[in-house]
């Protein structure tokens, strides 16, 4: 096929990876004669069905019904179930794709085929193992910034998970691990086969909403409390209702009503009267939703009500849910309903669940466009100290560091850490104690132990050089009786914080797929007994570490409760922005426990401290890469424009929106004509998400800033846009009418150029208008190809990044 000029091949069969060795030996011969030639779908895998073009490439004995949803599956028997539940469910697909064991295709391509295509609204998938992580997630985070992308990903516990990777020869990484990287991604995680669609299907109807309180209405006890237990055993809350709220609902209802959220209407309750209290939660802002129930009651009107609230249907960032519990009686309000655009569900759980799925949508979405930039302006850290560190531990032979060691690591990081003193005999240590101040923590002294507490190598409350003398033996002891001498290396000597306060967990380890995984928790030494942790992958800023901490139990106290004061929170947001820089610029950091963190009123402390660093024959290249590209310091650097003053040459940011703002105000009719080939007065709000919140793995944006009296402004903005599969990237460049003819458009250029090419962009491309004759002499004079015209203004220009002649 390949001699023969096929672009490309479905492989249905199997006996590839999935049988070890010898499968594995197959896949690769078929990928090298392949490679650069031929697309391939599978191997063993069910084909792909096309129903808007009736193709059906696939073992699949019938075709699927046109619709506007996309299905990308690893497993082929699935995919036949789905294809048989869909057409009893009137589901209907833009495209069926399974994708098999993804020798070539695999998910990220696909995704970002069905992301530019005009008749898929919604992009979904089960999944097994995803591949390419750091391919997959980008494809994802610009998919769906456009489309609602939701999967299935089997193999949540180990048993799943073995089964799932012998069943696509790949290794499944931790579940929730994947939960971590889906929310970055902006993806919706599912359950369910069935809430795919359903989900798929409700978005498309009601907005997000853009909070988790839920006000629900319902005319009987029973299924408001239904729905009341669900909605708070799944994480989520009622709307705690307004005064004013309340008032307007007293007027509008019978004395009886509930008085309280959930909101009874009472069994006699009208069209009418649900009307009204609809209206009045619409305008309440702690209500972020609202579920309506009904049952058929004796002087209940299912299909009436069901007309009063189809006015509902369009709220801004307010979905209305309705639940219609009952058979034949309320068939018509359920067609009603759905027909406006209110999804309608028969049980009260199935709509809380929907609600909530909603609510993780909306976050997912707002965390997609948080693009963590550097440390701030004015913390510098240590990275030199941190590098002699880890060199003498490597000389030393040693993957783990000291105590000690840890701790200056954390502090060349900013972190705050108890000051702790490494002493080799006792007297160091009483020495050490009397300098400090007591109370005093003694803790072993070693870079082979890992728990100190499991091995008797921590004592508390020391109050006086006796206690001082007798822990150290105590310690002594204990080690040695583990039988290996080299372990007791001495003590480590730190003052006894005695304020009270919560004990937490601040940690990373390496996942295989993913690469650094950070960890937030609830810590000490009972850490794996309460398993109270949440997962994120870095980089991180201070809102993704708050979003971190807000899905763990223990952040509800550090809050504050039962009287108690609630901790810096802005202190820990700090933390951990500043260890997730750590990790971004340390690859070889292998494992990380911060353990306890103390977290009081006052402050937060790091009490102790472990480290351990990559195998000494990787070096840090070839440790895993981050999942999520980090904000690219590297391109940061000075310009001087012809008269004298520098500018800061860097990648654009998501809070520079007001700077891209300002400078399009700034610019003439003509740089804007020139530009955009008409005129743009305003950007839109999306417009502004695209030029600012990038995926530095497909786009780049250089910003020239001048920082002046008043604060910075933004003079030209170079950027470019990749294709990946193409590897052809379409940039632009715009300057301020008031800073062109300083070299400043040339020298963006040339950094674009040399960006793209380092990043492995094959071509660039753009059109320029025919009569911006500035450009095209400056495009010219950067080596680009004599401009072809397209129509009668519009001329298309082409650089050739391969070619370095």
């Amino acid at each position: 096929c390949v001699a023969h000029g096929v672009a490309a091949a479905v492989i249905i069969s199997a006996g590839f990876a999935e049988l070890g060795t010898e499968g594995r030996k197959l896949e690769d011969e078929v990928r090298s004669l392949a490679r650069g030639k031929m697309r391939i779908v599978g191997p063993n895998c069910l084909g792909i069905i096309h129903p808007p073009s009736n193709l059906n490439a696939s073992f699949a004995a019938s075709m699927a019904a046109p619709g506007n949803v996309a299905l990308l599956s690893q497993s082929g028997a699935i995919c036949t179930a789905i294809l048989d539940w869909a057409r009893q469910a009137h589901i209907g697909f833009s495209s069926f794709v399974s994708v098999g064991s993804m020798l070539d295709v695999d998910f990220a391509d696909l995704i970002d085929y069905f992301a530019e295509d005009a008749t898929t609204r919604s992009i979904v998938l089960y999944m097994e193992s995803i591949g390419k992580v750091r391919k997959f997630l980008s494809a994802a985070r610009s998919a769906s910034r456009a489309k609602h992308v939701i999967v299935v990903k089997a193999g949540r516990h180990e048993a799943g998970a073995r089964a799932a990777a012998s069943h696509t020869g790949a290794l499944a990484g931790a579940d929730a691990v994947y939960d971590a990287a889906f929310r970055r991604a902006g993806v919706l995680r599912v359950e369910t086969i069935p809430d795919l669609f359903h989900m798929s299907e409700i978005l498309a109807m009601q907005p997000p909403p853009r909070g988790a309180g839920l006000a629900i209405l319902t005319n009987a006890g029973g299924p408001g409390v239904m729905a009341a237990d669900a909605l708070m055993l799944a994480g989520g809350q009622l709307a705690s209702l307004t005064p004013e709220t309340l008032a307007r609902l007293d007027a509008a209802l019978p004395p009886f009503w509930s008085h309280a959220n959930p909101i009874d209407l009472l069994g006699d309750a009208t069209p009418e009267r649900y009307r009204l209290a609809v209206e009045v939660c619409a305008k309440d802002v702690t209500v972020q939703g609202i579920l309506v129930l009904l049952t058929p009651q004796a002087m209940t009107d299912p299909t009436a009500t069901a007309r009063q609230l189809q006015s509902f249907a369009h709220l801004a960032d307010k979905p209305v849910l309705a639940c219609w519990m009952g058979g034949a009686s309320v068939r018509v309000g359920i067609d009603l309903l759905n027909t406006a655009g209110i999804p309608t569900f028969e049980a009260p759980e199935s709509a809380i669940r929907a609600f909530l799925h909603m609510v993780q949508y909306r976050r997912n979405q707002e965390l997609l466009y948080e693009t963590p930039a550097a440390l701030p302006e004015d913390v510098t850290p240590d990275t030199q100290r941190v590098q002699q560190i880890f060199a003498q531990a490597r000389a030393a032979g040693r993957t783990l560091l000291t105590e000690v060691e840890a701790k200056q690591v954390l502090a060349a990081y900013g972190a705050p850490v108890v000051p702790t003193v490494a002493c080799r005999t006792v007297e160091e240590a009483v020495a050490a104690a009397k300098k400090i101040g007591y109370p005093v923590v003694l803790k072993v002294l070693s870079s082979t132990l890992t728990h100190k507490s499991d091995v008797g190598g921590v004592q508390l409350n020391l109050a006086d050089e006796p206690a001082v003398r007798a822990a150290y033996a105590v310690i002594e002891s204990n080690v040695r009786q583990l039988g290996k001498q080299d372990t007791f290396e001495g003590v480590s000597v730190q003052a006894m914080i005695q304020e009270r306060g919560y004990e937490l967990i601040i940690g990373s380890s390496v996942d295989r797929q993913f690469g650094p995984v950070i960890l937030f928790g609830w810590g000490g030494v009972l850490v794996e007994v309460f398993k109270d942790r949440a997962l994120g992958l870095p980089p991180l800023n201070r809102t993704l570490a708050r979003r971190l901490m807000e899905r763990t139990k223990i952040y509800e106290a550090l809050q504050g409760v039962r009287g108690q004061k609630a901790v810096p929170l802005d202190a820990l947001e700090t933390l951990l922005a500043r260890f997730s820089q750590l990790l971004v610029d340390f690859p070889e950091i292998q494992e990380v426990d911060l353990n306890p963190v103390l977290a009081t009123p006052e402050r937060v402390v790091v009490l102790d401290a472990r480290l351990l660093l990559c195998p000494a024959d990787r070096p840090p290249e070839q440790c895993p890469r981050l999942a999520i590209p980090p904000y690219p310091n590297q391109y940061i650097a000075p310009f001087r424009l012809r008269d004298g003053r520098e500018v800061l040459i860097r990648p654009i940011r998501p809070e520079d929106e007001a700077l891209i703002i300002a400078l399009h105000a700034s610019h003439s009719e003509h740089t804007i004509r020139m530009r955009f080939f008409s005129m743009v007065k305003t950007l839109s709000r999306d417009s502004l998400i695209r030029l600012c919140h990038l995926d530095y793995d497909r786009a780049m944006a250089l910003a020239a800033v001048l920082q002046e009296r008043d604060g910075p402004r933004l003079l030209g903005v170079a950027r470019y846009y990749l294709q990946p599969e193409t590897g052809v990237a379409e940039f632009a460049l715009v300057v301020s009418d008031a800073y062109q003819r300083q070299g400043l458009g040339r020298h963006l250029m040339q950094r674009l150029i040399a960006i793209a090419r380092e990043r492995g962009v094959r071509r660039l491309v753009g059109q320029v208008l025919a009569e911006n004759t500035p450009m095209l002499h400056l495009l010219h004079s950067l080596g680009f190809a004599p401009p072809v015209l397209v129509d009668n203004q519009v001329m298309r220009v082409e650089l050739d990044l391969t070619d370095r002649s």
